[in-house]
This record gives structure tokens, sequence and C-alpha cells, in this order.
């Protein structure tokens, strides 16, 4: 929508290909619905979210930020507000609106949107490119903007389309993988439904640490979600079990402060129950295993607990190992990462290097960030730059 929206704006003859019955799909289920359009990061802050290719990103959200999102969507009639982190939403808080304003903007702009069209070949030929579309009907174009999305929630009309263009046409795509999403883990089954607030999450690779954040975390029938899981998601290696992921459940306390804790609480509580002092450091579902978590008979009274016990309680408190074996679904996932590999596209223009004329937007190509706005910002960023760039490629024709 968007890349149509500023290739028409440019003076360009835009015709918008649309598989689905009615315009974005994907846009209705973001943000639980209210559309986390953009976030208000300053460039340097935007980038450190972005985990595949950021760098790639600098010429589109020079060209066109979050500044630059919001001012159009004020433009556009639809006022947007700022809330925890920087999110921006729409004030209404509908995700509806958003897709209403860019449809009566493309069509305010001359844009002909085809619904229910779904695109099965684009092919080079003498002048641009040959469209056919599953209905047997023909296009042909000067310039195509594939922006088929990732292959995530395919009810929405991500099918992985895109990909199989770009290499029809000879460029490099890279495998996809689920990212922003759960990981399937056994042994804290019996916690399912805690959610763990204010711990840290760190994942190394080797000696190389890939990951490292404090935030909260939600134990699940599967393993393990919540926004640390779903960040930690995609920067994770391709095999998970060259991983190894750790869980701080202190991570304001210094070893020695947490052991001389342990110390006073053991101590002062010597006929006590281990699990009934464990209260004094975690929710009570979590206190009640974490003896036995540790190697420990939860019963055992705390005036046994030994030198070598305490150290394994306080080892458990600061690294306690998460076994995840590989990611959830890509049904699942929030986004695909993978696609089509940006060293195949010049990051000024969005355009093919191997095929002039072709242009890719968005989620199809192997850029993807953390939660926040930021994934659809890149949507807008390099939209508006493909669709600029697809009109003056015309123009020079």
């Amino acid at each position: 929508m968007i890349a149509a929206l500023f290739s028409a704006r440019d003076g360009a003859k835009t015709r918008l290909l649309e598989s689905n019955e009615k315009l974005g799909k994907k846009v209705y289920i973001t943000g639980k619905g209210r559309c986390n359009l953009t976030n208000t990061a300053d460039r340097e802050a935007f980038l450190q979210q972005v985990s595949r290719n950021p760098r790639f990103l600098m010429s589109a959200l020079a060209k066109f930020d979050s500044t630059n999102t919001v001012q159009l969507f004020h433009e556009l009639g639809m006022p947007t507000k700022v809330e925890r982190g920087g999110r921006v939403f729409p004030v209404s808080d509908k995700a509806s609106d958003v897709t209403k304003a860019l449809k009566k903007a493309m069509e305010d702009a001359g844009v002909q949107i085809a619904l229910n069209t779904k695109v099965t070949s684009v092919t080079p030929e003498e002048g641009g490119f040959l469209i056919e579309t599953e209905d047997g009907s023909f296009y042909h174009s000067a310039a195509v903007i594939i922006a088929t999305g990732g292959c995530t929630y395919p009810a929405t009309g991500s099918t992985g389309d895109g990909y199989r263009f770009a290499e029809k046409m000879g460029l490099r795509v890279l495998p996809q993988y689920p990212s922003l999403v759960g990981m399937n883990m056994t042994g804290l089954q019996r916690l399912q439904g805690l959610t763990l607030k204010n711990v840290r999450l760190s994942a190394k690779v080797g000696n190389k640490l890939i990951y490292r954040e404090i935030g909260e975390l939600l134990i699940t029938h599967f393993g393990i979600s919540g926004p640390l899981v779903l960040e930690l998601s995609s920067h994770m290696p391709e095999k998970y079990e060259d991983a190894r992921v750790v869980l701080n459940l202190k991570p304001g306390m210094q070893e020695d402060e947490i052991d001389a804790r342990l110390i006073r609480e053991l101590e002062a509580n010597r006929r006590k129950e281990l699990k009934t002092v464990m209260t004094s450091f975690f929710p009570s579902r979590l206190a009640g295993l974490f003896p036995e978590l540790c190697g420990l008979d939860p019963e055992m009274y705390c005036g046994n607990v030994t030198r070598e016990q305490r150290k394994e309680i306080r080892m458990k408190m600061t690294e306690f190992p998460l076994p995840v074996t590989s990611p959830r679904s890509m049904e699942e996932a929030i986004i695909t990462r993978g696609g089509v590999d940006v060293k195949e596209i010049s990051p000024g223009t969005m355009m093919s290097k191997k095929n002039p004329g072709l242009f890719f937007a968005g989620e199809v190509l192997d850029v993807d960030a953390h939660t926040g706005g930021f994934n659809l910002q890149i949507a807008w960023s390099t939209g508006s730059l493909a669709g600029k760039s697809a009109a003056a490629f015309i123009r020079n024709q």
C-alpha cells in the first residue's frame, strides 16, 4: 500500500495487485488489533532494534523515518498517540483506520486496486515484466514492486510467493525461519502460566554473547514465551542446541549479596522447610519447586543445608539453564527471518542489482527487528523508497 501510494504520487501509473478480498489483512492483526505502526526511537536506537542487516536500512530510514510516518498519517486524517517504549498507535486504537487512511490516499493518488488477484508469476520481458494471475489475466509493466511479506500468518496472504518470484529471476533467497516466536523446552511444565518479571535472559554461542536483556518471561505448556523470549528468537542460531540460554532470576543482586542473604535466611529459619524460605526470593509457585530444580528436597530443614547446597541454590538463581530445543512453528511467529538476500538489492533504491525495474519492500527482504513498531516502520521506509524509486526508474526510461 505504501509503495503504491508513493509511486502514484510521483507520477507513475500504478496498479496494486492484492491476492486477498480486502487490503491490509496483516495490518488488522498487528498490535493486537490496535496497530503499533511505528516507534519514536531515534535513528541509532532504531537500528539497534534491528536483528538482521540494520545497515541496509540506513538509506531508507534517512528518507522516510518514524517522524515522516506519523506526519503522513496525520496528513491523511488519522491522529496518533505515543505509549510506553515509544510505541505509536492510532488514537482510535483501531488498526482498520490505518488501512482506511492508506486506501483513501491511494485512491486519491489514482492507484488502481485489484482485489482477489493472486499473482502466479513475474517474468522479465522486453521493456519490463509480464505478470500473470491465477485467473489467467496478464499485465505488462515497466517496473514491478514485490511486497508480498514473509510466510508467517499465511491466512493473511503471506505464503512465500515473493521468494518464489525472486528465485525464478535469479536472486538469492536465504532460508526462512520463524522469528519473534516462543521456544520449545521441557522441564518447567508444572510452572506453566507463571510470569517472571525483571529477570535477565542471556544466550551464548560458544564464547560469543548473542543476547542479554532484562524483562519479562512467561512459562508455557510448550516451554517459554513472553517479550524477552520473542526478542531472543530473532538472535538465535539456526540450530537452537548450539546456543546456551540461561536465566538470572535476581539480576539486581550480586552473587555475594545473594549468598549473604541466603546465609541470613537459612540461619534465621533453621527449623523451617527450605521451600518455605524460598518464598522470600520468589513467587510461591516457583518457591515451592525451586529446591527440587536445584536437586534438593523441598521439605528439608534450612538448618541442614550444606555450604555446597547453598552454592547450588545461588548458582541456579543467577544462571538457571533453559535447554530450549527449537522455535515454535512459522504459524505462531510474528515475523519471518530470512528471505531475499539484501546483497542482491541496492539499498538506495530497493531495486534488484540483476533485474532493472524489479523492486522489493518489506518482510520479503532478509531484514527483521524486535517488537515495538520497528517491523512496520521497516515496511513504511522500504515501501516508500521502492515506490519513489520505481516511479523515477520509469521516468528515466
